[in-house]
């Protein structure tokens, strides 16, 4: 892995190197070794803008917390490098303190101080660094304003919402003036109203500020909203990394594309014929265009034309319509179930090989009605089945 926060012309934050490695770390409790934790990572490489916010998202263990904790220097390596403004922080043997990286985290609990008030627990990186009262009451009011604190400065914690703390903890993190801020899944634990709202301010805050982020989350609309670029992780490697518009219209992989919102899977298609954009496949009888996504390394006939294998095809129920007659790209389908949504109601149907998906309709569809589920070529995403 390398993360290179800038371009040639920029400052280097941070760059890291994990090719085939092994990073692993023991907790010790109460004086006895209670567990102990590895995690393999496989040619991870990418650069960082200074002043961009990259998300990272994956299934459970996948590494993505793993990679955030080693960048914070939480667990050491057995190999590769990290480097932080062109110092190198971490290697096998070598690990720079914490405090010594010029970064900051805001965790998933917000690890405020239960027995500080809010002025304290904000305060408390300056009072470590032992600034002066006069600078320290500057920066202060600096994030206080620009995370709207005013009026809290003297409650504890406990007597805060959940939004409250979030800022809190925000603040603690700035006021320092950190190199970068990794955020650790920092809004899972807030209702989905204020989910939506916080990441809107977080993103507003951080892009206004150009400060450098590595943030950690398993919710893509969290990671779409804040992020320049986006890092889908996936048993130790990066499946993909792009920007979020690019990441969701052109998912590289399947388990991509089930993660940013393509949860409809049809697995009995074959792809029978096309080009390095588009093929065409038979499901059914039945033939489909699509994008197909070429696993690395697969090669084509001279014409372009795909030798026959089964595919795995991906769509959103959004972006999947109804229709009474048959036409280009359709599935015959029959209605098994419609949901009200608010809205729009959820259309769970069944093809006639016995594969069922959703699709989203203004109306509802008596169970039992017969009809097309119709697709867009370049809204239904095609993988070779493994």
């Amino acid at each position: 892995m390398i993360i290179n926060l800038c371009q040639q012309n920029r400052l280097r934050n941070i760059i890291c190197s994990l090719t085939e490695i092994q990073s692993s770390s023991s907790f010790d409790s109460t004086n006895q070794r209670k567990t102990s934790f590895n995690c393999l990572y496989r040619g991870i490489n990418f650069s960082v803008e200074e002043g961009e916010i990259i998300s990272v998202l994956g299934p459970s263990g996948c590494g993505k917390s793993t990679l955030l904790n080693i960048i914070a220097g939480i667990l050491p390596l057995d190999g590769g490098t990290v480097a932080i403004h062109g110092q190198q922080v971490s290697a096998a043997g070598k690990m720079v303190a914490i405090q010594d990286r010029s970064i900051n985290m805001v965790f998933q609990d917000f690890a405020l101080w239960p027995h500080m008030k809010a002025r304290e627990n904000i305060l408390y990186g300056l009072k470590v660094k032992k600034l002066g009262k006069e600078e320290m009451e500057s920066r202060l009011n600096e994030v206080v304003s620009l995370l709207h604190l005013e009026g809290l400065l003297e409650q504890y914690p406990s007597e805060l919402s959940g939004g409250q703390q979030q800022r809190v903890a925000i603040a603690r993190a700035l006021i320092t003036k950190p190199a970068i801020v990794l955020l650790d899944e920092p809004l899972c634990n807030l209702d989905i109203q204020l989910r939506i709202e916080m990441r809107t301010e977080m993103a507003q805050l951080f892009h206004s500020l150009k400060t450098t982020v590595f943030h950690v989350t398993h919710d893509p609309s969290e990671a779409f909203a804040m992020a320049d670029r986006i890092i889908v992780m996936n048993n130790g490697m990066i499946d993909q990394m792009d920007t979020p518009f690019a990441c969701y219209l052109q998912p590289g992989t399947s388990m991509v594309a089930g993660l940013l919102g393509a949860g409809n899977c049809l697995m009995k298609a074959l792809i029978t014929s096309g080009s390095d954009e588009f093929c065409q496949v038979s499901l059914g009888g039945k033939k489909l265009t699509g994008l197909y996504f070429k696993p690395t390394g697969k090669a084509g006939t001279e014409d372009g034309t795909q030798v026959p294998f089964r595919a795995e095809l991906r769509f959103r129920p959004e972006e999947c319509g109804w229709q009474e007659t048959e036409g280009e790209n359709t599935i015959p389908v029959t209605v098994v179930m419609s949901t009200f949504e608010g809205g729009v109601y959820r259309i769970k149907v069944m093809t006639a090989e016995g594969e069922g998906f959703c699709l989203l309709h203004q109306d509802f569809l008596e169970e039992g009605k017969t009809g097309y589920a119709c697709i867009a070529k370049e809204r239904l995403y095609m993988y070779e089945k493994n």
